[in-house]
């Protein structure tokens, strides 16, 4: 198993930027892992953002944000990053950091999250 650990949230105004990063520890390889990003709104259940296989060769993004957020990885730090650009209000909420297990291939390992707010 893995844990998780995010950082980076805040307050930015709308189109502003933000990187959120995720520190990944454990006894498992991290490398064996897709990492995936993922948010929940006050009020609303929590969506899929991006997600990124093993090796940072194939990424996936939810559509509201495609082409303003950055998946990526460094397996050597053991750490995932969601850069956010143009960021907008309807952004605002907490963003999760989850690993997907290899063999079950569900997201079963989640960070405590990190609050993202957009002001406008």
């Amino acid at each position: 198993q893995v844990q998780l650990v995010e950082s980076g949230g805040g307050l930015v105004q709308a189109g502003g930027s933000l990187r959120l990063s995720c520190a990944a520890s454990g006894r498992t390889s991290f490398s064996a892992y897709t990492m995936g990003w993922f948010r929940q709104a006050p009020g609303k259940e929590r969506e899929f953002v991006a997600a990124i296989n093993w090796s940072g060769g194939s990424t996936n993004y939810a559509d509201s944000v495609k082409g303003r957020f950055t998946i990526s990885r460094d397996n050597a730090k053991k750490a995932v990053y969601l850069q956010m650009n143009s960021l907008k209000p309807e952004d605002t909420a907490v963003y999760y950091c989850a690993a997907r297990n290899p063999v079950t291939t569900t997201f079963g390992s989640w960070g405590q999250g990190t609050q993202v707010t957009v002001s406008s």
